[in-house]
């Protein structure tokens, strides 16, 4: 069996089979991503005013709901996120006790295999938090979806270094770090 479904060498996009849904795309300014199961699927956006930002986050809320020491996210405006299916699958879980900022933290996980698909924030209204790691096209996380930031480096693991050529920020990235950016 081939572990991608797109061949890297004759296609613009790089589609593993990293999942068990097979039908994850990508086209010039939209792309896919589903859980691990296949049973959540969402598009977004690769470019323009949906695409919000793109960035890797040290906090200790992200390490442990990643069981990692780190995630690497990036915000979509809600008006442009689309369930393509599943959203009635998806269990949701929200606390603010461990979110530096205090605000509520709403974690959407898909119910069959429990792949977190975003995260929404009380204090960030009208935008949701996806993981670089459930896009369908690999290549967009070397291109257009690459991180620009790498936030609460404070607590970042010592044997980590900086990504290099983003910006390093000790806190939260804010409106004006973004603007900044563009």
């Amino acid at each position: 069996m081939s572990s991608i479904a797109r061949d890297d060498k004759t296609s613009s996009s790089f589609i593993p089979l990293a999942g068990v849904a097979q039908d994850g795309w990508s086209t010039e300014n939209e792309a896919t991503a589903t859980c691990l199961c296949g049973a959540v699927q969402l598009s977004f956006p690769t470019q323009g005013r949906g695409l919000l930002n793109r960035f890797i986050c040290h906090c200790t809320d992200c390490r442990k709901i990643s069981s990692s020491m780190f995630c690497s996210n990036f915000s979509i405006a809600d008006s442009h996120l689309r369930h393509i299916r599943g959203k009635e699958n998806l269990k949701s879980f929200s606390q603010s006790r461990t979110i530096a900022t205090g605000n509520d933290m709403a974690n959407h996980f898909c119910g069959t295999c429990g792949t977190l698909m975003y995260r929404v924030s009380s204090g960030l209204p009208g935008m949701s938090i996806l993981r670089l790691g459930t896009i369908d096209d690999f290549r967009l996380v070397e291109t257009k979806l690459k991180p620009q930031v790498e936030q609460f480096i404070d607590t970042r693991a010592s044997w980590l270094k900086p990504v290099e050529g983003v910006m390093q920020l000790d806190r939260m990235l804010t409106a004006n770090d973004i603007k900044s950016l563009l």
